[in-house]
């Protein structure tokens, strides 16, 4: 591995969700986790149209970023993942941007009840080798404090 080649970030860091408007939202990186995931409630899919389609709210409603929109989206996937406690859950995937670095990039997140997590964001590995990022767990906000 060339270190060189890599985008070093911190084990947290800021990330905006323009699609929806939110911006530095912190997100938590985690290499032990393969699939991003995003704090949601009041999950419902529904069908527009023939096609799979999702609902829900973002974040919870004491968060500082909290909009009380209902957000709503074409349903990317659907599948069961092993969450951090070891059980098997069926999840939803949506697809959207995220500005992450030095850049835009398109990510997957699947849908989950995070209220229990101090960070409503969790990156995983499947977006990290897209930088390729390199995780530097003794920082957090690298990027942002690079760019200051």
């Amino acid at each position: 591995m060339n270190s060189s080649t890599h985008k070093i970030i911190g084990r947290i860091e800021q990330v905006n969700l323009p699609e929806w408007e939110f911006k530095n939202l912190d997100a938590k990186i985690d290499t032990g986790a393969f699939t991003s995931s995003l704090h949601c409630h009041h999950i419902e899919p529904f069908k527009r149209e023939d096609e799979e389609w999702i609902r829900f709210y973002m974040l919870d409603p004491d968060h500082e970023s909290y909009s009380d929109k209902m957000l709503e989206m074409p349903l990317h996937d659907k599948r069961e993942v092993k969450s951090s406690n070891g059980e098997t859950e069926l999840r939803y995937f949506i697809q959207t941007e995220i500005e992450f670095y030095d850049g835009n990039y398109s990510i997957e997140f699947s849908l989950t009840d995070r209220s229990a997590m101090k960070y409503p964001l969790l990156i995983g590995r499947k977006f990290l080798q897209k930088g390729p990022f390199l995780v530097d767990v003794t920082q957090k906000n690298l990027f942002k404090t690079l760019k200051n």
